[in-house]
Protein backbone atom coordinates (compact mmCIF):
# COMPACT_ATOMS: atom_id res chain seq x y z
CA UNK A 1 0.00 0.00 0.00
CA UNK A 2 1.48 3.35 -1.02
CA UNK A 3 1.48 6.48 1.07
CA UNK A 4 -1.31 7.98 -1.06
CA UNK A 5 -3.42 4.83 -0.77
CA UNK A 6 -2.94 4.93 2.99
CA UNK A 7 -4.24 8.52 3.15
CA UNK A 8 -7.22 7.66 0.97
CA UNK A 9 -8.03 4.62 3.10
CA UNK A 10 -7.93 6.63 6.35
CA UNK A 11 -9.97 9.48 4.84
CA UNK A 12 -12.60 7.00 3.62
CA UNK A 13 -12.64 5.26 6.99
CA UNK A 14 -13.10 8.52 8.86
CA UNK A 15 -16.15 9.44 6.77
CA UNK A 16 -17.65 5.97 6.50
CA UNK A 17 -17.58 5.25 10.23
CA UNK A 18 -18.79 8.76 11.20
CA UNK A 19 -18.12 9.44 14.91
CA UNK A 20 -15.88 6.40 15.41
CA UNK A 21 -14.04 7.23 12.18
CA UNK A 22 -13.54 10.81 13.28
CA UNK A 23 -12.01 9.64 16.56
CA UNK A 24 -9.80 7.10 14.79
CA UNK A 25 -8.51 9.77 12.41
CA UNK A 26 -8.04 12.24 15.24
CA UNK A 27 -5.90 9.86 17.28
CA UNK A 28 -4.09 8.04 14.46
CA UNK A 29 -3.67 10.66 11.70
CA UNK A 30 -4.03 14.10 13.25
CA UNK A 31 -1.04 15.50 11.34
CA UNK A 32 -2.32 14.32 7.95
CA UNK A 33 -4.16 17.30 6.41
CA UNK A 34 -6.04 15.17 3.85
CA UNK A 35 -7.37 12.71 6.42
CA UNK A 36 -8.34 15.47 8.85
CA UNK A 37 -10.12 17.35 6.05
CA UNK A 38 -12.51 14.44 5.65
CA UNK A 39 -12.58 13.65 9.37
CA UNK A 40 -13.99 17.13 9.95
CA UNK A 41 -16.59 16.44 7.27
CA UNK A 42 -17.48 13.30 9.19
CA UNK A 43 -17.95 15.27 12.39
CA UNK A 44 -20.23 17.80 10.65
CA UNK A 45 -22.32 15.02 9.10
CA UNK A 46 -22.63 13.27 12.45
CA UNK A 47 -23.80 16.48 14.14
CA UNK A 48 -26.27 17.07 11.30
CA UNK A 49 -27.69 13.58 11.82
CA UNK A 50 -28.11 14.14 15.56
CA UNK A 51 -29.84 17.49 14.98
CA UNK A 52 -32.19 15.95 12.41
CA UNK A 53 -33.00 13.11 14.78
CA UNK A 54 -33.75 15.45 17.70
CA UNK A 55 -35.79 17.92 15.62
CA UNK A 56 -37.58 14.93 14.10
CA UNK A 57 -39.12 14.26 17.51
CA UNK A 58 -41.29 17.37 17.25
CA UNK A 59 -44.99 16.60 17.04
CA UNK A 60 -46.79 16.84 13.69
CA UNK A 61 -44.03 18.14 11.40
CA UNK A 62 -41.18 16.21 13.01
CA UNK A 63 -41.59 13.08 10.92
CA UNK A 64 -41.37 15.12 7.69
CA UNK A 65 -38.21 16.84 8.91
CA UNK A 66 -36.75 13.48 9.92
CA UNK A 67 -37.49 11.79 6.57
CA UNK A 68 -36.18 14.68 4.47
CA UNK A 69 -33.21 15.23 6.79
CA UNK A 70 -32.17 11.58 6.77
CA UNK A 71 -32.43 11.42 2.97
CA UNK A 72 -30.27 14.55 2.71
CA UNK A 73 -27.83 13.09 5.23
CA UNK A 74 -27.52 9.84 3.25
CA UNK A 75 -26.86 11.73 0.02
CA UNK A 76 -24.19 13.91 1.64
CA UNK A 77 -22.65 10.92 3.42
CA UNK A 78 -22.27 8.95 0.18
CA UNK A 79 -20.89 12.02 -1.61
CA UNK A 80 -18.38 12.53 1.22
CA UNK A 81 -16.96 9.03 1.17
CA UNK A 82 -16.85 8.96 -2.63
CA UNK A 83 -14.97 12.28 -2.49
CA UNK A 84 -12.59 10.83 0.11
CA UNK A 85 -11.87 7.92 -2.22
CA UNK A 86 -11.04 10.32 -5.07
CA UNK A 87 -7.73 11.37 -3.55
CA UNK A 88 -8.60 15.07 -3.86
CA UNK A 89 -10.07 17.59 -1.44
CA UNK A 90 -13.52 18.11 -2.89
CA UNK A 91 -16.14 20.47 -1.54
CA UNK A 92 -19.63 19.47 -0.45
CA UNK A 93 -22.42 22.02 -0.19
CA UNK A 94 -22.56 23.57 3.30
CA UNK A 95 -20.63 20.66 4.87
CA UNK A 96 -17.22 21.90 3.72
CA UNK A 97 -17.91 25.45 4.90
CA UNK A 98 -18.78 24.18 8.37
CA UNK A 99 -15.93 21.65 8.45
CA UNK A 100 -13.35 24.32 7.64
CA UNK A 101 -14.44 26.30 10.71
CA UNK A 102 -13.46 23.42 13.01
CA UNK A 103 -10.02 23.90 14.52
CA UNK A 104 -8.28 20.93 16.09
Amino acid sequence: MTKTDDKIFWAFLSVFLLPAGFLLALFARKKDAYVMYYAKHSLVLCLFFVIVWVVGMLPLIGWVIRVVGIMLFLILWVLAFVAALSGEKKTLPVVTELAEKIEL
